[in-house]
């Protein structure tokens, strides 16, 4: 690239970011460029050491814990996990996040739906909540052992191929929400929950899949309501924003 283009490049990019760093590099290259004769056949990249428009893509899969039924429309995790990520991921100024999700979705739903859309598979992270529903709807449990694991080879697919760029999130507990309290036995909805996630948990565990445990948190949601959301039953803003900060850790070494 000539010597002109480059100056004018990271004169654009001190604009654009404010970033000092690319002022003081205007400075040098233009005071090297009035001390040489020299020739000049570099991409800014080679000076400044990276791409400041480098983008992520994040794909989250699953049911209305995922979707954010309840909240605001950027009020759900994964938004909250976008740009908590903009904020520590260093050298990456965009992130495409991609939602597959609907409330009441079963793993069936959520295998029919990936099928219909057919997301593409170089994700950077990848996401997946399910479960909830097969347990409410009283789907059998011989399904959901069949059909997450299917989900879970259907993540990795999304994500390159790696298993190490999925995350799988535990299940919440309704049983802990206004909801959940004015059902026939919220012992076993919490017992229902708890065998979901313990097969969830040893099949990521034994495929070295990140499992990260968040029903903890739900299940304060009746010492807090203000983990529960206006509608009774699913977490609130503040729920999700502490299921973020378990997940944000692990979702930067990911990407990273």
């Amino acid at each position: 690239m000539p010597l002109n283009r480059i100056i004018s490049e990271i004169l654009d990019r001190a604009r654009i970011y404010g970033n000092s760093l690319y002022w003081g590099l205007a400075v040098i290259v233009m005071l090297t460029a009035c001390n040489s004769d020299d020739s000049y056949a570099y991409d800014i990249e080679d000076i400044t050491g990276n791409n400041p428009n480098r983008s992520a893509k994040v794909l989250s899969l699953g049911d209305s814990y995922t979707i954010g039924e309840g909240v605001c429309s950027g009020c759900g995790f994964p938004s909250q996990l976008k740009h908590r990520l903009l904020n520590e991921l260093e050298g990456i100024s965009v992130i495409n996040l991609q939602l597959i999700a609907q409330t009441g979705w079963t793993t069936t739903a959520l295998l029919s739906a990936i099928n219909d859309q057919n997301p593409s598979g170089d994700f950077d992270l990848v996401t997946l909540l399910i479960g909830v529903n097969n347990q409410y709807q009283g789907a059998p449990f011989s399904l959901y052992e069949l059909q997450f694991p299917e989900l879970v080879d259907i993540a990795i697919s999304r994500a390159k191929g790696r298993p190490d760029k999925v995350i799988v999130l535990s299940i919440p507990d309704y049983a802990f929400t206004p909801f959940g309290q004015n059902a026939f036995s919220p012992e076993a909805i919490s017992d229902e929950i708890d065998a979901y996630n313990a097969f969830a948990q040893a099949y990521c565990e034994q495929n070295n899949i990140s499992f990260l445990n968040i029903t903890d948190i739900s299940r304060q949601g009746l010492d807090n309501p203000d983990l529960v959301a206006s509608d009774g039953l699913h977490p609130s803003e503040a729920a999700y924003s502490l299921f973020v900060d378990r997940l944000l850790p692990i979702a930067v070494e990911k990407i990273q």
